[in-house]
């Protein structure tokens, strides 16, 4: 660890830990994560372009879909790119500036998928518990409004704990105990009791906010599923069922590794666990979701065979015209 004087400008970079000791074990894990990488891409890049090219799926429930996939692809890429780069590079610098822009960037696109899986939860409320004014309450604008006021959210707290981490005196050296940078990693470094105590009230503050929406996707969820085991047809439980439960799987893996993340005890404490939860919750969500979603969905299946179909029938076409 460096030790730097008790000025955070004196500091020019910081630097992230490293995934492995040796050079080999570095380049297997690079391998590793360019896979998962490529995986997340592939996935959350095929979604929103069916969602976005296929006219059908132009419901609340696939454009609050597609802006999940495009949260996904900026939350992974703000994070593994520089971890693979570094990797590659058996390097573990981060410029000042370019760990400031990670945090807020990391933070922004987080709290707003957050923000957008808990109105998601009211989307699919509204579909099973009030069918016949769905239209009414989730109509384009008032999805528009939502989703804005999801992405503003994100860029507000981003903001907010940005600014007033990267504003305090940072005296205890620059060695970030993780692979990114991630804000309590960074208070840590902090030399001011009070600026510290400040932030962790503005994470107190949060970390109520984040249990307030949890409280309102259960309650929604408590209320769908009353409704949905009281509908007569069997069927008609089934199609709820599957509506319903790629968002709770999706949003059980959000919140399971983000609490075990941050609320697990002292005890268990040491940088490679640090480093292997900071992985489930940062780069796990955003590839698994594209897979989740379209296990049980027939039309999202559809859209991506039909713009796969297309993609082929369009190369093939440019093919033959080349050959004239």
């Amino acid at each position: 660890m460096e030790q730097m004087p008790n000025n955070s400008s004196s500091i020019s970079e910081f630097l992230l830990l490293a995934f492995a000791d040796t050079q080999q074990l570095q380049l297997l894990l690079f391998c590793f994560f360019l896979a998962i990488y490529l995986a997340a891409l592939l996935g959350n890049g095929l979604i929103s372009t069916a969602v976005a090219c296929d006219h059908h799926l132009h419901t609340p429930m696939y454009l609050f879909l597609l802006n999940l996939a495009l949260l996904d692809l900026g939350c992974i890429s703000t994070t593994l790119p520089k971890a693979m780069a570094n990797a590659l590079g058996d390097t573990t610098t981060i410029s000042y500036s370019g760990c400031a822009a990670q945090a807020f960037f990391f933070l922004f696109l987080f709290s707003a998928e957050y923000s957008l899986l808990t109105i998601m939860s009211y989307d699919r409320y509204v579909a099973i518990c009030k069918p016949l004014h769905y239209g009414t309450l989730l109509d384009s604008r008032a999805c528009a409004t939502m989703a804005a006021a999801a992405w503003g959210t994100g860029v507000l707290f981003a903001l907010l704990h940005t600014t007033s981490t990267f504003s305090q005196p940072l005296c205890q050296g620059n060695a970030v105990d993780q692979f990114f940078c991630e804000i309590p990693q960074i208070l840590k470094l902090s030399c001011s009791e009070l600026d510290y105590l400040r932030e962790t009230g503005f994470i107190v503050v949060s970390v109520l906010a984040i249990f307030g929406c949890f409280v309102f996707i259960v309650v929604s969820y408590v209320q769908i599923f009353r409704v949905v085991l009281r509908m007569p047809s069997e069927q008609g439980r089934h199609k709820a069922f599957s509506m319903c439960l790629p968002h709770l799987a999706v949003v059980s893996l959000f919140v399971s590794t983000d609490f075990f993340s941050y609320l697990k005890p002292h005890s268990f404490f040491s940088p490679s666990l640090n480093l292997v939860v900071a992985v489930l919750y940062s780069v796990v969500p955003p590839t698994l979701n594209p897979l989740i979603y379209s296990m049980r969905n027939q039309e999202l299946k559809d859209a991506v065979r039909k713009m796969v179909s297309w993609t082929h029938f369009s190369r093939d076409k440019i093919l033959i015209g080349l050959h004239k």
